[in-house]
């Protein structure tokens, strides 16, 4: 995630900004809830009125390094992810335009990376085969199961910049401090609001 985006989420804290927000692409100013885009190039989030995000819908291919986040939030039974090498509770993982997967923890740092094993991607898709759906570089499968939590996501790719946000803002000393996991929480009862249910 670039400074931009992430200054941006910090900002917002994930709740409504204090002024307007103007879209990104034209400058109009935006509601409260509206679409984003994602810059490839930079790794960065744009904002975007409903007359430009349904540019992306239309024709994607054409519009050169952005593209359009989805707006599905689907909360998926367990999952199990060992063989993925995660060494943390709290990850996502993404797939990109060249089908390479990459994990992503957040951390006090911002995001921490690393390449999972094409294999081991596949057995975990093999037992959930919604994963093979993920729309590459935009929707991610994101895992907590952080201090006892057991859960399994298809999120969009701005949720996950929204969690780094959160842990980096709340984070305090070596091992994150008392405000961080409640923060956290409140992050993935907010998902739990927005959710669509499992077919």
């Amino acid at each position: 995630m670039s400074s931009g985006a992430l200054e941006r989420v910090l900002r917002g804290g994930g709740r409504a900004p204090l002024l307007a927000e103007r879209c990104d692409v034209c400058g109009a100013p935006l509601p409260e809830r509206h679409r984003h885009l994602l810059d490839t190039e930079r790794a960065d989030v744009m904002c975007a009125c409903r007359p430009c995000s349904l540019l992306f819908v239309r024709d994607v291919a054409s519009l050169g390094h952005y593209r359009l986040v989805p707006e599905r939030r689907l909360r998926l039974g367990a999952v199990a992810t060992d063989e993925l090498g995660v060494p943390v509770g709290l990850a996502y993982v993404v797939r990109g335009a060249d089908d390479a997967v990459v994990a992503h923890y957040p951390s006090p740092l911002g995001s921490t990376r690393w390449e999972v094993d094409p294999p081991a991607w596949q057995a975990v898709v093999a037992r959930r085969p919604e994963l093979a759906g993920l729309v590459p570089e935009v929707e991610a499968f994101l895992v907590n199961t952080a201090r006892g939590a057991r859960q399994h996501w298809i999120v969009p790719i701005d949720d996950c910049f929204r969690l780094i946000a959160v842990v980096r803002r709340e984070w305090r000393g070596l091992s994150g401090g008392s405000r961080v996991w409640p923060a956290v929480e409140e992050f993935f009862a907010d998902l739990e609001h927005r959710r669509e249910e499992e077919p």
